[in-house]
């Protein structure tokens, strides 16, 4: 599992000093992207490869609120990899609570049309390799 940590800022927070909801969003993004870099794979690479992934669908539970100055964990595993799309299980915690549930849907597109396309099949056999099923 990749853990990425992140500290809330005020640009983060609601004028209550509780994290606005849709910057977990970003949160979460961060880490799928820097769990594909940490397995070799940053977006330049990608895109050379001809794919780039877009979030096709994704179910937040939002389970306690982070707070300004808050120092969260952030963690990304694939639970699965399909032909043309991935799935990962994310959540955010501070310390040990846990804060947020997430599974999101990534969808491979065609870099030049942004069309449907399959993962190309040597980065399908590096994913695969990587699942980590429930």
């Amino acid at each position: 599992m990749y853990t990425l940590p992140v500290r809330i800022y005020w640009e983060d927070t609601d004028a209550g000093g509780v994290v606005y909801h849709a910057r977990y969003v970003a949160f979460l993004e961060r880490a799928r992207s820097e769990w594909m870099r940490a397995n070799g794979h940053g977006q330049a690479s990608l895109q050379q490869a001809g794919v780039v992934f877009a979030v096709r669908a994704m179910t937040l539970d939002f389970l306690k609120p982070a707070r300004l100055d808050d120092a969260l964990e952030v963690s990304c595993e694939l639970a699965e990899c399909r032909r043309a799309s991935l799935v990962f299980r994310q959540a955010i915690h501070r310390g040990g609570e846990r804060l947020l549930d997430a599974t999101v849907r990534i969808a491979a597109l065609d870099a030049a049309g942004f069309r449907p396309t399959p993962i190309p099949a040597e980065l399908h056999a590096q994913l695969t390799a990587l699942e980590i099923p429930a």
